[in-house]
């Protein structure tokens, strides 16, 4: 094995991280660090580091640490101006550097590094912007007393601090200085009416390098004297390498080592494509385990036969809120005048990220070096560790920029392969998966069951509304023994915002043979396809206009209310064109409050989306831009899901290989979207996955309103309209 000696550049990391977990959780305060080099993403010769987010040099360069995986969803402009809006910096002055693993960067929101249910800036909104004041507040002191004058008498403005004697100095004079003061405890933040940043639009920091291409994902990672790699999977999910024959790979041009790993074949080669080829060229026997005669009918099969059992009550677990844990449910179905019974079935969906599964490995007998996207940088950082033989401590995670996450980055499967392959060659080690790898052997959503059923008064009004969600759990793949895994099954529910004075919800855990994951709005997607579809249906049984009905369901919510009316105003309702039809979806989730309205027509039997409009009130928002970007980018994904995903399995093997048979939204195909944010003073809430989950509801029922017929299983394509 090599004994390279590490780039500065890991040297430093690995000491921040070190340091970092010396002072537990929480900032990690007047933190002195050891100076970086020129040219490691944005760090200078000469600098400090003010606390666990900032650093200042000697040249007036601002680096900010970013904890959060950037995948689009804006974080890396996010946060830094957070902390730019109380360090009285221009964004323009801001560096980005991708925070380490460490215990500072712990989402609280989450209880780990993680970045996941749209909760980056909820998370950072008072932590960074007090880690903004409190450096200033240092960088004033430290003037203060150069200049012998009272702190009171200076303040802090576009990276300067100035004396009302007229003396003045930058914050790269003073860092060295404000780095060895004591950190203040209590510090004011600006009011809103005060903020320079926040709350503005403004340009993101990570487009220019996308544009000129000096942005670094996973695939662009180039070390010294690096090999790649590709991997050969069991075709059958869950299957295993029972031989390979070798020797025709070996003989290849290029190729440099053939070794089993713990779910398939690698192939290390000087090039990918060498790889590849030498990939094609193995002989493998698989034993394809016990999924080799699992098919969508029998994973059908499994959840209708579990829907049999009465299920386990939710609501005697911590996660549904205290609001649903009343009413009787079994007395208010036998009261009711009127009852209402649906089925509503979602099936497997794959993530789809533009960039497949990377990781680049340089494993030395003192250390590792992991360069990946990804959305855990602490399971990372683990499985790297187990791969390489290695404590946690002595594995860097280097986060590069991830083309796409969606949850499926949440997953470190690709990661442990790319570091064996790294130790056994002495080498550093880029291992890509294949798009057909990537589709194939996804961690998919899981396939949901909901059946509602509703009772009425006699005088149309509801009294009654329960559900029983049959499905694989994803906690319990985490922690087999964690007995409570409604929260990866019953997000929305937990925020069942009508008024019903009788509630029921129980889940039966169903598992279907091979692992389920996260992605892109987990559970929030059926709960609410169920929940608004069935409220829709209500709707129509007592003859009320669906946008009237859920009024008398929200009345005395005025968050609720509010997004009710601008997206009536907004959207028209009650006033398509002609041949047009309209349908309409409400959401609580992620802390935010959402509303679409679909306007769709038929053309030769199959449904045309005109028009989606949004509306939403998600709180206070740092970038309105980066908001509108994230509700539209939601938009297009739900609508992938719900006009065409669908995983299809035979004999253990996903059918879908790549994007010509599983359909992604293409541009002629984008309908015009209109998108609203309500101003509001509330904390912030979560953006990223929540304009996900109303787009399949809002667009069945429009077609409802078209044909008179109601979807109750997805995707729409699989439905003849007329």
């Amino acid at each position: 094995m090599s004994s390279r000696p590490r780039e500065d550049r890991s040297c430093s990391r690995r000491d921040f991280l070190q340091r970092s977990a010396a002072f537990g959780g929480g900032l990690v305060l007047a933190l002195a660090l050891p100076d970086l080099k020129a040219g490691s993403r944005g760090a200078t010769v000469s600098s400090s580091q003010l606390n666990a987010w900032l650093r200042i040099g000697s040249d007036d360069s601002i680096t900010i640490v970013v904890d959060r995986s950037e995948m689009g969803q804006g974080v890396y402009t996010a946060l830094p101006t957070l902390l730019a809006e109380e360090l009285e910096v221009d964004l323009s002055r801001i560096k980005i550097l991708a925070a380490p693993v460490g215990d500072a960067y712990v989402n609280a929101l989450n209880g780990g590094q993680v970045t996941g249910t749209s909760n980056s800036v909820p998370d950072a909104w008072e932590k960074l912007r007090k880690a903004g004041a409190q450096a200033r507040v240092m960088l004033i002191t430290a003037a203060a007393r150069r200049w012998q004058v009272d702190p009171s008498s200076c303040r802090a403005s576009n990276g300067r601090v100035t004396s009302t004697a007229g003396k003045s100095a930058s914050y790269g004079e003073l860092a060295e200085a404000a780095a060895r003061l004591p950190v203040p405890k209590e510090v004011r933040l600006k009011s809103p009416a005060d903020f320079r940043l926040i709350g503005k639009p403004s340009a993101r920091l990570d487009t220019p390098g996308k544009v000129d291409g000096t942005a670094e994902f996973g695939l662009d990672v180039k070390l010294p004297g690096m090999l790649h790699a590709t991997i050969a999977l069991c075709p059958e999910l869950g299957g295993t390498v029972a031989s390979v024959d070798s020797a025709a790979a070996l003989a290849m041009p290029g190729v440099r080592r053939v070794m089993p790993t713990a779910n398939g074949v690698v192939v290390v080669a000087e090039h990918f494509w060498q790889a590849k080829k030498a990939r094609d060229a193995l002989r493998i026997e698989w034993a394809p385990g016990p999924n080799a005669q699992l098919d969508n009918a029998a994973i059908w099969s499994q959840l209708t036969a579990a829907a049999a059992k009465p299920g386990t009550s939710a609501l005697s677990s911590d996660n549904v809120a205290a609001s649903l844990k009343a009413g009787h449910a079994a007395d208010g179905l036998k009261q009711a005048a009127r009852t209402f019974t649906a089925v509503y079935e979602l099936p497997l969906v794959a993530h789809a990220t533009m960039e497949p599964m990377n990781c680049t490995a340089d494993v030395r007998r003192d250390g590792c070096d992991v360069y990946v996207g990804t959305q855990v940088q602490q399971m990372a950082q683990a499985v790297a560790a187990e791969a390489a033989g290695l404590k946690p401590s002595q594995v860097n995670v280097h986060t590069t920029l991830l083309g796409g996450g969606f949850g499926r980055r949440l997953e470190v499967d690709f990661v442990p392969a790319a570091v064996a392959a790294s130790k056994a060659v002495g080498a550093p080690v880029k291992l890509i998966w294949t798009r057909e790898d990537d589709m194939t052997h996804d961690l998919y959503r899981p396939p949901a069951r909901e059946a509602v059923t509703a009772g009425l008064d006699e005088h149309g009004k509801l009294t009654t509304w329960t559900l029983h969600i049959v499905s694989p759990s994803i906690t319990s793949r985490f922690d087999p023994t964690n007995k409570d895994p409604f929260d990866s099954v019953i997000e929305y529910v937990q925020n069942f915002p009508y008024a019903v004075p009788n509630f029921d919800l129980k889940y039966t855990r169903q598992e279907i043979g091979i692992d389920v994951g996260y992605l892109r709005s987990v559970s929030h997607a059926p709960n609410c396809f169920a929940i608004e579809s069935s409220i829709d249906e209500i709707a129509a049984l007592v003859s009320k206009d669906p946008l009237e009905f859920r009024r008398e369901l929200l009345a005395g919510k005025p968050r609720h209310l509010q997004v009710l009316k601008v997206i009536a105003e907004r959207s028209g309702w009650g006033h398509a064109p002609k041949g047009h039809f309209q349908g309409i979806a409400f959401m609580e989730g992620y802390t935010s409050h959402i509303a679409q309205v679909a306007e769709v027509s038929l053309e030769a039997g199959k449904v045309k989306i005109h028009r989606i409009t949004c509306v939403i009130d998600c709180g206070q928002t740092v970038n309105p831009r980066i908001v509108e970007s994230q509700l539209e980018s939601g938009i297009v994904y739900g609508l992938t899901a719900a006009l065409w995903g669908d995983v299809t399995l035979r004999g253990g093997r996903v059918q879908q290989r790549n994007f010509n048979d599983y359909r992604v939204l293409r541009l002629n195909e984008l309908p015009l979207l209109d998108v609203y944010v309500i101003t509001s003073d509330a904390k912030p809430g979560g953006v990223g996955e929540v304009a996900v989950p109303p787009v399949a509801p809002s667009v069945c029922n429009a077609i409802f309103a078209a044909t008179g017929k109601r979807l109750r299983t997805l995707p729409i394509a699989a439905h003849k309209l007329i």
